[in-house]
């Protein structure tokens, strides 16, 4: 009878329900998982970390590239690239986190920071964790319990690249680029079990714009992909991080220009003089001028046209004291026409430069 023992306890164990205890004795740990006796698990997880530059499996990039990949039945995967392109706002637009001890939920913050260094923070132990400007974040973060916060990765391609192959490829690059950096922000939240619900995003802002001013006075960035830094907002709501510098800028008309002349009139003279006026007075603002014209000549010709209108309105503004960098000009040609070019009326309104507060 004693040899039976042992079988009828094995089958016993097999006819139990799945316990803690009998799943420990199914389970098989794989060798690559076990950690040393000893050894620290952050230590362990560096050695193990894969430190190029692949995308994390379901993460920010993969969400970006495969939308059907890791999203819930029901739910849909949050954009994470703004997609109206390059955005026209300025660093003095936004409030500094050096400012504040608290956030104010009404305010969007801007941070100088290389997000690439979310890289090296990831893999810091979490005492030793140096997020260097970012600091302030991540302190309110860590104390003021479950928050809502909206991330924006921010970079620009430098304005000497002008080919534009190139700058389609660089374009690709700092996104991927920058999902990855917020995707090593993400594990590192996860790590520390943090309770705030975090969005995340990337746009590309127009660097020039960006600057202002001192963009012609600080030295000049180096870099193809310039990593402008990381904007913030704290609130529950969906935020707009990237409002436009002159949403409540005032409209002018067009200024209307003779067929086949690129000559300012007379009559266009006072709304030139209140345009420089009102530049003066709102030195954050910039002007884009569209030169237009009608379908009368060559392809050439029209486009030279309508350029050398918006060029001299342009000069009569320089005349007037509006500084160079202040004012852009785009030649349209035909391309654009706002009147019926078989009519004489319609040619007439064609013949114009837009004016645009930006």
């Amino acid at each position: 009878m004693k040899r039976y023992i042992p079988i009828l306890l094995l089958a016993a164990l097999i006819a139990l329900p799945d316990t803690h205890l009998q799943a420990q004795y199914r389970k098989k740990v794989p060798a690559t998982q076990i950690i040393k006796e000893g050894q620290n698990k952050r230590q362990w997880l560096r050695s193990k970390a894969d430190t190029s530059w692949h995308p994390t499996p379901g993460g920010l990039y993969d969400q970006l590239t495969n939308p059907e990949a890791n999203v819930k039945k029901g739910k849909k995967t949050e954009p994470v690239i703004d997609p109206s392109g390059k955005h026209k706002v300025r660093e003095t637009a936004y409030d500094t986190v050096f400012k504040f001890t608290e956030f104010d939920g009404k305010k969007t913050y801007y941070i100088n920071y290389d997000y690439n260094k979310f890289r090296q923070v990831r893999w810091q132990s979490g005492d030793d964790r140096d997020f260097e400007n970012f600091d302030p974040v991540w302190d309110y973060l860590c104390s003021a319990g479950r928050i809502a916060m909206h991330i924006c990765a921010v970079y620009a391609i430098n304005p000497n690249v002008t080919d534009a192959d190139q700058r389609a490829e660089l374009k690709e690059r700092a996104e991927m680029e920058a999902l990855i950096s917020l995707d090593y922000f993400r594990d590192i939240l996860m790590e520390e079990e943090m309770k705030n619900k975090i969005s995340y995003k990337v746009v590309e802002v127009d660097y020039r714009y960006w600057k202002g001013e001192s963009y012609f006075i600080d030295p000049q960035p180096t870099s193809d992909i310039i990593r402008v830094g990381v904007v913030c907002d704290f609130t529950t709501k969906k935020a707009n991080l990237f409002p436009s510098a002159a949403a409540n800028a005032k409209t002018y008309a067009d200024i209307k220009f003779f067929p086949n002349d690129a000559t300012i009139q007379p009559s266009f003279l006072p709304e030139v003089e209140d345009l420089a006026q009102y530049l003066k007075d709102n030195p954050d603002y910039e002007v884009l001028l569209t030169g237009h014209c009608d379908n009368v000549g060559t392809e050439v010709y029209n486009m030279g046209l309508s350029r050398q209108r918006a060029i001299e309105v342009k000069k009569a503004l320089m005349r007037r004291g509006i500084q160079d960098f202040r004012i852009e000009i785009i030649a349209k040609g035909d391309t654009e026409p706002v009147g019926d070019n078989t009519t004489l009326a319609g040619r007439t309104a064609n013949n114009r430069v837009n004016v645009v507060i930006q």
